[in-house]
């Protein structure tokens, strides 16, 4: 009998039977994140954040729509040639996604980890493919800054004053192309979060509530692979911004772990907060999702970087839970993400 391989990896973390490789991908974002210091690196940018549609709802649809026909654009795929979609958006019963994606007829998981889904779709995804389960999937998620702000916040034409604590959710689509075809990014491993509740109150504080999450997340990678933070060229938080990633470098050196290094964060890099009034910084679950896409996948596949730990953040909150006095718990999920060839998993 052949040796039994185990995929576990430590607590909560998996490597592959089966080599995922990230094979195309694609950002649609709007006129504000265009704008940003990522601009150029865009597939498509909306100069129009509705889209051409009535609402804001259907605009975030029209982003997800968008997004998946530019990625099987880049693979040569036509919808028939995806077994599955992964995919998600923050709006109540994922009404972006389905009314985004239900003209494509693909088995769909509908998914809800608030900014944290691109990568549980991701995660998921790669699970799906390397267990051999399908040959090719797309994952993909989206958020849009008026659709976000109608459901969680105020309406837009309120034009209450946002805190320096408050992030910018992100108008953008980010979708991935997973195949067991080989290309030049690998996911090698994933480790999935566990929701953490530090009873943080404030929903304009979402790097608060997301930061012990990541801390969390982070921290368990590094112990269940065995590595140090140097063993990844970077790591890589969703949507932390500039007030999270404080909390999260210092949560985590009282574990006697220093990221600050290596350590970067998709809401930072995706807005100039002096000239665009951005705050704290970028959110939603765009915000990594096309900040991967446009920025880092094309480092991994040029050889600028070679590993990266790719942590998008997720704040567990609704409209009746924050209502209701509840707290607002966060959750986290890491990608680990190689460009192929240059290392060991």
């Amino acid at each position: 009998m052949p040796e039994k391989v185990n995929y576990y990896v430590g607590e909560q973390s998996l490597r592959f039977p089966r080599e995922v490789y990230i094979t195309a991908s694609a950002s649609v974002v709007g006129k504000k994140e265009g704008e940003g210091p990522l601009g150029k690196c865009f597939d498509m940018v909306c100069g129009d954040d509705k889209f051409g549609e009535d609402n804001w709802e259907q605009a975030e649809s029209t982003l997800q729509k968008e997004a998946l026909a530019l990625a099987m654009g880049k693979g040569k795929l036509k919808p028939e040639d995806i077994r599955y979609l992964f995919a998600g958006d923050l709006l109540g019963q994922n009404i972006a996604t389905s009314f985004g994606l239900m003209d494509y007829e693909i088995p769909l998981f509908g998914l809800y980890g608030a900014c944290s889904t691109a990568g549980e779709s991701l995660s998921l995804a790669a699970m799906c493919v390397g267990a051999g389960y399908a040959k090719t999937v797309a994952a993909l998620t989206s958020s849009h800054f008026a659709s976000a702000e109608k459901q969680f916040r105020f309406p837009l034409e309120y034009a209450n004053q946002r805190p320096i604590s408050a992030t910018w959710t992100v108008t953008g689509s980010g979708a991935f192309i997973l195949s067991g075809k080989r290309s030049r990014i690998r996911i090698t491993g994933i480790t999935t979060g566990k929701i953490v509740d530090m009873g943080v109150k404030d929903s304009m504080n979402m790097g608060a509530a997301m930061a012990p999450a990541a801390a969390n997340l982070i921290a368990q990678n590094l112990e269940d692979f065995k590595r140090k933070p140097e063993d990844y060229d970077k790591i890589i938080t969703g949507d932390l911004g500039y007030v999270g990633q404080e909390i999260l470098i210092d949560l985590l050196k009282k574990k006697k772990i220093d990221i600050s290094s290596v350590h970067e964060d998709c809401g930072i890099l995706i807005y100039d907060k002096e000239k665009q009034g951005t705050g704290s910084g970028g959110s939603g679950c765009g915000c990594s999702a096309v900040t991967l896409s446009a920025h880092y996948l094309p480092m991994l596949e040029r050889g600028a970087i070679k590993r990266i730990l790719f942590v998008p953040t997720g704040a567990l909150l609704s409209t009746v839970s924050f209502n209701e006095g509840q707290s607002v718990p966060g959750i986290a999920h890491g990608v680990v993400i190689e460009q192929e060839g240059e290392r060991e998993s």
